[in-house]
């Protein structure tokens, strides 16, 4: 293991080779860990107006996910189970054992996976806007899948067309119109495409949840063992990327999880209300008890889980658990 430290805006960013790939990574404050994983395209920027507040009673570490980012982007496995690991792997070098996963978009994908497969080390999952709740997903994400997207992206990504568009998306954003919200981040997205290396890693990740039909990897057969881990989704009811009511599928498939769906925020509702954000991340964390995991309770869970049904309808439809209106959902 080998580690540098540069110095990025206000935070330091750090970067740490484990298994012969370098990893970048944010690790700020002191107190009980927080993970936060990122979306795809993004990177630990995205966390940025939420990590100075949530640091003053936390140990924060935002990552730049394998193939994002400062990190390394080699032709590596970029799965769910991939992430997961290099998760656990990252954690281990720093010195932590276990952690509230955050996960945003698909990064709530590899939290669900992560608390999976180390529930050992999960004390609790904080949803934001998360990828495997129902099949729905914009048309953009599912581009992503098709064959020439590696190619068309690398001629609407040069210079003179990168700055034209990432500008106007930029100027769209600010223009407050209905469904322009999240242009800014998208056109940090864009921008991020400009990297081959990048494009083809980004290719390979969606590729692996996501298929022209739209999302291929759901918690539902899972989620009954989140009875024994604290569970917080939090969604953007102006969400056009994944749509709001996957809110309502995860209070249904969950039915212990709290749910808030803020008014006035997009697919990234960190960056649109940070304040309230980290209130609802601490308030989370402050009235609940960490999860501890138990072999005999997760076999039994287990267990009792091989005895039901999976509830859920056929492909490309949503659970068929009774789904609560949003507007019973908190918040």
């Amino acid at each position: 293991m080998k580690e540098t430290i540069v110095a990025e805006k206000s935070f330091q960013v750090s970067f740490v080779t484990v298994h012969g790939h370098r990893r970048a990574y944010v690790r700020a404050g002191s107190g009980s860990p927080v993970l936060l994983l990122h979306g795809v395209g993004c990177d630990h920027r995205t966390w940025a107006p939420v990590i100075e507040r949530l640091a003053r009673h936390h140990t924060v570490i935002a990552p730049d996910l394998l193939g994002h980012g400062r990190s390394d982007k080699p032709r590596a496995d970029y799965s769910l189970g991939g992430y997961a690991n290099g998760m656990r792997d990252l954690l281990t070098v720093l010195g932590i054992d276990k952690v509230t996963v955050v996960g945003h978009s698909f990064g709530g994908g590899v939290a669900m996976q992560f608390a999976y497969q180390y529930p050992e080390r999960t004390e609790r999952i904080v949803l934001v806007s998360s990828g495997g709740l129902g099949p729905d997903v914009t048309p953009a994400i599912r581009a992503i899948t098709t064959p020439g997207f590696h190619q068309a992206m690398g001629v609407l990504t040069l210079p003179g067309i990168r700055h034209v568009a990432a500008t106007t998306l930029r100027v769209l954003s600010a223009t407050g119109l209905p469904r322009t919200r999240d242009l800014d981040e998208v056109a940090n997205v864009y921008e991020q495409f400009s990297d081959p290396r990048q494009r083809a890693a980004i290719r390979h990740v969606v590729r692996a949840v996501v298929d022209w039909k739209g999302q291929v990897v759901t918690m539902s057969d899972r989620a009954y063992l989140t009875r024994e881990m604290p569970m917080l989704v939090i969604w953007g009811a102006d969400d056009h990327v994944i749509p709001a009511k996957h809110a309502a599928h995860a209070a249904a498939l969950a039915p212990g999880a709290q749910v808030q769906v803020l008014d006035r925020a997009g697919h990234f509702p960190h960056k649109d209300h940070p304040e309230r954000f980290v209130d609802l991340v601490e308030e989370f964390i402050a009235g609940t008890r960490p999860s501890r995991h138990s072999r005999v309770k997760w076999r039994r869970l287990l267990e009792e889980g091989a005895a039901r049904p999976v509830r859920q309808a056929a492909a490309g439809r949503a659970p068929v658990t009774p789904v609560p209106s949003l507007h019973s959902i908190p918040g």
